[in-house]
């Protein structure tokens, strides 16, 4: 009786941890979402305001003036594809106009959706999208790759990415779930049932070892 008591405790007493490390796990995953959409918040903010950008000049004050010359830059480099400097002459230079009012704005609702956990998956493709766009247009430095990195991880978290998110509270979560298979995760519950199985086998294996 003494010996089911220990392993009881026991149970509980890394039950109990596993509970608090994945609670600790999920709270970092939410940081990383909130951090995430914080940094697409302020990409929209800055475009709109003219402030912390490398040229200091807003999109609205001067519409379509700093887009056209960024995507001129970007098709005299050498890293840019073939492909997407067809993009460019033949898509973005012919849209500057409706691209310089709708980036920034798109920016600042995927921030705030991901902030409060709206539509969290179709936002971080989203996100994900215009990253490999940045990418592709010959820009690469450690914001850009943080964030684009930073895309990758929470898909890779499942649904952990939904806790404490409007998605999770209004139920609407599952519409948007990747289907991953994950292996069985077993309970507390279904932990102390093993082992006390386990525990309750002993007696029986010691009588029939007797009688043989």
């Amino acid at each position: 009786m003494m010996q089911n008591e220990v392993v009881d405790k026991d149970i509980f007493h890394i039950t109990d941890q596993n509970k608090l490390g994945k609670q600790v796990f999920q709270s970092l995953v939410v940081l990383m979402r909130i951090l995430f959409g914080l940094g697409w918040l302020l990409a929209g903010v800055t475009k709109i305001l003219g402030k912390g950008g490398s040229t200091g000049h807003s999109w609205f004050a001067q519409p379509g003036v700093f887009l056209n010359d960024y995507l001129v830059i970007a098709l005299d480099k050498p890293n840019v594809p073939d492909f997407y400097k067809f993009l460019i002459e033949e898509v973005a230079l012919k849209h500057v106009m409706g691209l310089n009012y709708s980036i920034p704005i798109v920016q600042m609702m995927l921030g705030l959706f991901l902030i409060a956990g709206f539509m969290i998956l179709p936002s971080i493709l989203t996100c994900l999208f215009m990253h490999i766009n940045f990418l592709l247009s010959g820009n690469i430095n450690v914001m850009s790759l943080t964030l684009y990195t930073s895309a990758f991880a929470l898909l890779l978290r499942g649904r952990q990415i939904y806790s404490l998110s409007l998605d999770q509270y209004f139920k609407i979560d599952h519409l948007f779930s990747l289907s991953i298979n994950r292996p069985r995760d077993y309970t507390s519950h279904s932990l102390k049932e093993i082992f006390q199985d386990s525990i309750n086998e002993i007696p029986s294996s010691a009588e029939k070892t007797q009688e043989s």
